[in-house]
């Protein structure tokens, strides 16, 4: 199943909408889980985190600990009774969970669906949830601030880019990147300026992007890398 390994690995990954089963026990899924996802000659260790966020509303990350990601924002949760549901996105495909947690809390017993096959997945509550704060980085020069996009050319497969960069009134900066031909979800990222070396580092799917910031303050020229792999990577401001 060369498409899910494809889209667990270069993520920057969702699943895709069904049906929710109806349960008649109430039950909350927040905690740390862990499970197996076994496809064809390879088994994939993944970790799902699932919490409520500020609103009362779940919220949660995937992570693949052998590829180096860890905290990736799901696309969207759904709790309905006993009945879990989240969607995972690393690329064009995405991925679905379907599951029923048991009457204890412990586990969660479903399927993940994706491009039209249906493989069983069981997960394993094993402690409370690790959802990682969003990072705050040292201030940044304002030529940095803005909208920046870029393509990566993955063997021959486009990437689209949209890293946003901006100060925050605490004295802080922050940002993100989108990967609009992947996941298609805001991704926080962590942001270091040495006068005009510039690197950004992305915890959640291993990845980190080292540039340089051009004398007009309008292009970051450099290299994306993620796990072994490595890509050129111009990015231009769009303010």
């Amino acid at each position: 199943m060369p498409s899910l390994r494809r889209t667990l690995l270069l993520g920057v990954l969702l699943l895709t909408p069904g049906s929710l089963a109806q349960a008649q026990v109430a039950a909350d899924p927040s905690g740390h889980w862990e499970g197996t996802l076994k496809v064809p000659q390879m088994e994939l260790k993944v970790e799902i985190d699932l919490a409520r966020d500020s609103r009362g509303v779940f919220a949660g990350t995937f992570g693949e600990p052998a590829q180096g990601v860890k905290g990736l924002p799901l696309s969207s949760v759904a709790v309905e009774a006993s009945a879990v549901r989240f969607v995972v996105k690393g690329g064009p495909e995405p991925a679905t969970f379907d599951g029923a947690l048991s009457a204890d809390g412990t586990s969660i017993a479903g399927t993940v669906t994706q491009n039209g096959f249906t493989i069983p997945m069981n997960l394993s509550r094993t402690g409370d949830a690790r959802i990682a704060r969003v990072p705050k980085s040292a201030p940044i020069a304002k030529e940095l601030e803005g909208t920046w996009n870029g393509t990566l050319d993955v063997n021959g497969v486009p990437m689209r880019l949209v890293v946003k960069m901006a100060n925050q009134p605490d004295g802080t900066a922050s940002g993100t990147v989108i990967s609009q031909d992947g996941s298609g979800v805001e991704i926080a990222i962590g942001i270091v300026q040495q006068a005009s070396n510039v690197t950004i580092d992305v915890p959640s799917v291993g990845a980190s992007y080292v540039a340089v910031l051009n004398a007009a303050g309008t292009e970051l020229a450099g290299t994306w890398t993620q796990g072994p792999a490595a890509f050129p990577l111009t990015l231009k401001v769009a303010r």
